[in-house]
């Protein structure tokens, strides 16, 4: 990660694009304060196709069981199920 204040960053503004399309995190601040953060846009992923996992995913026979009583308690009373 880069940290920066504002006067800088307006100088060296085609040295901070390259160090975030180089991966790096740029943090801007203002009187020491940090207000920006400059990161890389994260790629775009490919579509989903359908499919693709067809033989590799597996659901167990018991998948739509009911859950046990102290799991389901534990959904409606919270506070209780921690004790």
């Amino acid at each position: 990660m880069y940290s920066l204040e504002i006067p800088e960053g307006q100088a060296e503004f085609a040295e901070l694009l390259r160090r975030v399309r180089d991966g790096e995190e740029v943090i801007i601040s203002q009187a020491g304060t940090p207000i920006a953060r400059i990161v890389p846009i994260a790629e775009q992923k490919l579509p989903r196709i359908p499919g693709l996992d067809r033989g590799q995913v597996t659901i167990s026979p018991d998948f739509d069981a009911p859950l046990p009583d102290e799991v389901l308690n534990a959904f409606i009373n919270p506070t209780e199920a921690e004790a």
